[in-house]
């Protein structure tokens, strides 16, 4: 165990990532791009990490801006649930940790949004604590190198994991005299399943594990991790009213429980005709087709089901027209819509409209 634990620390000083803007021992920015990495690649987070680093250099920051604000800088990497309890999180730090980040792992996973592996990185990275992690890379290398079999989404493959990690690392350190450099280790583990242990097309003729990775020796590197069973996706259905006034559009705020918490989006409802019904009861009914333009549907995918939007686009000339609306509606300028926190896709929505409105001037 100890030549698996030595071989991918030399092979993360080799050839491993060195240059990734959140590598630090700061546990504020530590801590951000663990966040943001959860479900989230690489190459997306970068430009995210930074501009949300700029806005908000520390946790006194981020626990004194508005939740909007923060929620502005997030849109677009979805899971907006985690923006939330980053935003709670930054503020019980400061509250009642005067702003020091805690340094036990107990102490971490209290707080919101932070499960055992995040609370584990934060420790190995931030004070070279003998703490292992386990997000999907390491999931991926531990199941094909030690041969462990089953969904890692259940159970008992998940505790057959983190006992597995914990064996590791303690036999490492008792037979290195108890020294180690965690963040090494820990970062080799997250690069190797990202660069050479991979989901689709694992690099074996790389891979300096391969003489002795259980994967390999029983050809099984595309049946490692074991599939979890497919089940069907079901499919939701939407309609979005983009109801544009003056350069200025209607938005809603969207609750906190629930998908987009938080966000602002387009009104929604159940089809056309609930929609059409809606506009007549605030006498802004269209007359014509012109005055309803109804745009292409597109389906927006998540975990768990698809949804399928509808979009239809309202223009209201006179000033007589506008009615008062639900306390959570109101008109937005357009030409600010980048900087709002919208979900993706009422983001791609308002850039098409802007699009149409450019074509039409």
């Amino acid at each position: 165990m100890t030549s698996f634990v030595h071989t991918l620390c030399a092979w993360q000083q080799a050839h491993g990532r060195h240059n990734l803007p959140w590598q630090s021992q700061d546990p504020y920015k530590v801590w951000l791009s663990e966040i943001m990495l959860q479900q989230t690649q690489v190459t997306t987070v970068i430009d995210y990490y930074q501009r949300f680093l700029e806005r908000f250099p520390d946790i006194f920051s981020l626990a004194a801006a508005e939740q909007s604000e923060v929620l502005s800088y997030w849109a677009g990497l979805g899971y907006y649930a985690r923006a939330r309890n980053l935003h709670r999180c930054a503020q019980i730090v400061v509250a009642e940790y005067q702003g020091v980040f805690p340094q036990t792992p107990e102490q971490i996973m209290a707080l919101p949004g932070i499960g055992r592996s995040t609370a584990h990185a934060i420790m190995a990275f931030c004070y070279n604590a003998p703490t292992p992690i386990m997000d999907g890379n390491v999931k991926r290398l531990f199941t094909r190198y030690f041969g462990i079999i089953g969904p890692t989404t259940s159970a008992a493959v998940e505790k057959q994991l983190w006992a597995q990690a914990e064996a590791t690392l303690q036999t490492a350190l008792k037979q290195n005299q108890h020294t180690l450099d965690m963040a090494c280790y820990t970062q080799a583990l997250m690069d190797f399943g990202s660069l050479i242990c991979t989901r689709s097309k694992p690099q074996c003729e790389r891979c300096p594990l391969a003489a002795d990775c259980y994967a390999k020796m029983h050809h099984m590197q595309q049946q490692l991790p074991t599939p979890k069973a497919k089940k069907s996706t079901p499919t939701r259905h939407t309609v979005m009213l983009m109801l544009v006034h003056e350069g200025q559009i209607l938005l809603e705020q969207r609750p906190q429980a629930g998908i987009w918490g938080g966000l602002l989006s387009l009104p929604e409802f159940a089809d056309e005709e609930t929609l059409l019904r809606y506009l007549q009861h605030r006498g802004l009914a269209p007359t014509s087709k012109k005055e309803l333009i109804k745009l292409a549907a597109f389906e927006h995918i998540f975990s768990h089901f698809k949804l399928h939007i509808q979009a239809y686009l309202v223009r209201i000339k006179e000033v007589n027209q506008l009615q008062s609306f639900e306390a959570e509606r109101r008109f937005y300028p357009l030409s600010q819509w980048q900087t709002l926190p919208l979900p993706k896709p009422v983001s791609s929505l308002l850039d098409t409209l802007s699009e149409l409105s450019d074509s039409a001037s």
